[in-house]
């Protein structure tokens, strides 16, 4: 089958309200006045942040997720239209409001969440499947997050193994606590790409080393490429055949603002270099560097840039 689109990002999307700079370590406190810097509004979750990092990079891009009839919707619309990602297939629920975050953002760039889940939470198995002809037509299905989709993720077992049948490569990510071990020891063989955070995987595994990590991964029958996202120092990638990559990290090209969506473009970084063709440890470079650059300004997508300046960044070549 002709493939139309590079990636499908499935899952979280949310309208994040940016506030900083905010003390992480003081309680908020009851009818205080907080002076800040002028508040922000964008996009975020998984499928906003990495659909608009690789679109940014160069792939084409369509959206697979629920907004709520309002307000917010609007707004989400509009920039991934800015963005040139497909929303076709971005549904509105008539019951559920948009997901939303405010995002507390400190000097340092450390952020904490309030979050409503809102009208994502309510993609499940038939959803999934009354769409299959989209994910049919991509190259590779990202979904996020693992812990957080709670009517679909008893079912991603079968729902990844029809996707492969498709010819249609699978990715996943997890956020918050990471979940557990189960189901997640059934997903893994029917996933070509999984590489959460140190601390989502720590506790999925109860493991700390990565390497003991990613032995849990295998013992479960996992087949892809697999990592461990380990902030500021990198990550560790192992390939099928057991080759491991040690990522190092890439100095930021500027002060760290905001650490809002460094893995999720970090992951958007590894899946565009694997699309186009890089070794695991180039595309793990150039995922490092989108991570980077990302966190150069506040929100989870503001300073992502295009395909050129970020293999520059990451020392690959660009011809």
């Amino acid at each position: 089958m002709e493939k139309q689109w590079d990636c499908v990002v499935c899952g979280s999307c949310t309208a994040d309200i940016l506030v900083r700079p905010m003390s992480l370590d003081e309680p908020v406190g009851a009818g205080r006045m907080h002076r800040v810097e002028p508040i922000g509004l964008t996009t975020g979750g998984l499928a906003s942040n990495a659909g608009i990092a690789m679109s940014r990079l160069g792939l084409g891009v369509a959206m697979l997720s629920y907004t709520g009839n309002d307000a917010w919707n609007t707004i989400m619309r509009e920039n991934y239209k800015k963005e040139r990602v497909d929303t076709s297939r971005l549904l509105r629920h008539a019951e559920l409001p948009s997901s939303t975050t405010v995002v507390m953002i400190d000097a340092e760039g450390q952020r904490s969440f309030a979050h409503h889940q809102g009208a994502p939470r309510m993609i499940d198995r038939q959803m999934i499947l009354d769409n299959l002809d989209l994910i049919a037509a991509s190259r590779m299905f990202l979904i996020g997050y693992y812990s957080l989709l709670p009517h679909l993720q008893n079912d991603l077992p079968e729902i990844f193994a029809k996707i492969r049948e498709t010819g249609c490569m699978t990715a996943m990510d997890a956020a918050g606590s990471g979940g557990d071990l189960q189901p997640l020891d059934q997903i893994l063989p029917h996933l070509d790409v999984y590489v959460p955070s140190h601390g989502e995987a720590e506790h999925q595994t109860g493991q700390s080393d990565p390497r003991a990590i990613i032995d849990v991964y295998r013992s479960c029958g996992a087949v892809g490429l697999l990592g461990v996202k380990l902030g500021s120092d990198g990550a560790l990638l192992q390939e099928p055949d057991g080759t491991f990559w040690q990522i190092a990290p890439v100095e930021p090209p500027g002060e760290i603002v905001d650490t809002t969506g460094a893995g999720d473009s970090f992951y958007a970084g590894l899946i565009a270099g694997l699309l186009r063709g890089m070794t695991p440890q180039d595309a793990g470079r150039l995922a490092a560097a989108n991570g980077a650059i990302c966190v150069t300004a506040s929100g989870a997508t503001t300073a992502i840039t295009d395909l050129k300046t970020t293999m520059n960044l990451a020392g690959l070549e660009t011809g």
